[in-house]
């Protein structure tokens, strides 16, 4: 078996030149068949060249990735789908999002050319989810490159996905080709996945643009959000983070959700109580506005819900606090599903195997 030195290169700090050369030797690793992980707005990525079928394969085997979960092609430049998607496939709707969101975290899936990219990276389907990085750091690497990176965030299969190139070390180190360390992400979650149909559009996963926002460039388009239960009849899901159980820490968790804070914090606590009677090791999941209200081995506030960016730009690594503590039972308080929102509870249930008691 092969013996892999995870490589480690820590461009937070430094000037241009050194910096750049650090860009210059990763993007080598890519050139080569080898993975590289690397900061996104969004979450760490677990970057491989998209054409590359052997190098693709590292990507699965690093994460322990079921092989029908296509993964997102990261382009540094627009100009690159003309290689990768049908000619004649993208609409003005298309080109209006592009120019709205482009760089930043929407990805559109879009008719990809037969033969284009490995078959890997589609996983048999007949679209690629495709987007631009909005970070300096990551669309340097894609030039230096010159290559469409498949990524899907840099994380064991179904953890916490990786704010931090800590998060990327834990899971991956000595699995991997190297990691490009720039500090914490910005969104926190990933990008959104859309897709146009038929004059009508798609939302398969939400993210970093909210459902207002794409309403908002396209306001007179039919926005449609796809449910859980649809995801859980197909076969094969059409874009990444459509089908099992990610995000989740080691421990049991569930969620509760109401109108009623006082009920909901009622609730949350008799759980903890109950848990910690039982003898595990008990934690909560709340925010600023909550934090002084439960007794648990671990009470975490995970942004507020005032400003429910911080919550999404927290809640992985708050994730993984708790297996680091080694809380075994977890009670996570709901969120309101509008803007960023609508994600940030999208990944709470993926956590928690959708184990949800609504009051």
């Amino acid at each position: 078996m092969r013996v892999i030195v995870t490589r480690y290169w820590n461009v937070q700090h430094g000037d241009e030149r050194e910096i750049a050369q650090h860009i210059s030797e990763a993007a080598l690793l890519l050139q080569q068949g080898d993975t590289v992980a690397f900061p996104t707005e969004t979450v760490y990525g677990l970057g491989a060249d998209a054409t590359n079928t052997a190098a693709v394969k590292q990507i699965f085997a690093a994460k322990g990735r079921p092989s029908d979960n296509p993964l997102i092609v990261h382009i540094a430049d627009a100009e690159q789908l003309g290689s990768l998607v049908q000619a004649g496939s993208l609409t003005s709707h298309h080109r209006i999002l592009m120019k709205a969101f482009w760089p930043g975290p929407l990805t559109i899936v879009l008719p990809v050319i037969a033969g284009s990219l490995s078959p890997l990276v589609t996983a048999g389907l007949q679209t690629v989810g495709i987007r631009i990085p909005d970070h300096p750091i990551a669309l340097q690497l894609l030039r230096e490159s010159g290559l469409p990176i498949a990524a899907p965030s840099a994380n064991s299969s179904g953890r916490p996905s990786p704010t931090l190139a800590a998060h990327v070390h834990d899971d991956l180190d000595g699995k991997i080709g190297g990691i490009v360390d720039r500090g914490a992400t910005g969104v926190g979650v990933e990008s959104t996945v859309i897709q146009l149909v038929d004059g009508e559009l798609y939302v398969l996963r939400p993210g970093g643009v909210t459902a207002e926002q794409l309403q908002s460039v396209l306001p007179d388009i039919r926005l449609h959000a796809t449910d859980h239960e649809e995801v859980e009849a197909a076969d094969t899901p059409r874009a990444p983070g459509m089908k099992y159980t990610h995000y989740a820490p080691k421990g049991y968790m569930h969620i509760v959700q109401g109108d009623d804070e006082n009920e909901v914090s009622a609730r949350i606590q008799s759980d903890v109580d109950a848990a910690k009677a039982r003898g595990e090791s008990t934690g909560v999941l709340t925010f600023e506005e909550s934090v002084g209200k439960y007794r648990a081995d671990l009470v975490l506030a995970c942004g507020s819900l005032a400003r429910p960016e911080t919550i999404a730009r927290e809640l992985y690594a708050a994730l993984r606090d708790f297996d680091h503590k080694g809380i075994s039972y977890i009670v996570a308080e709901g969120v309101p599903e509008s803007g960023i929102g609508r994600a940030i509870m999208n990944r709470l249930l993926k956590a928690a195997g959708h184990q949800r008691i609504r009051l």
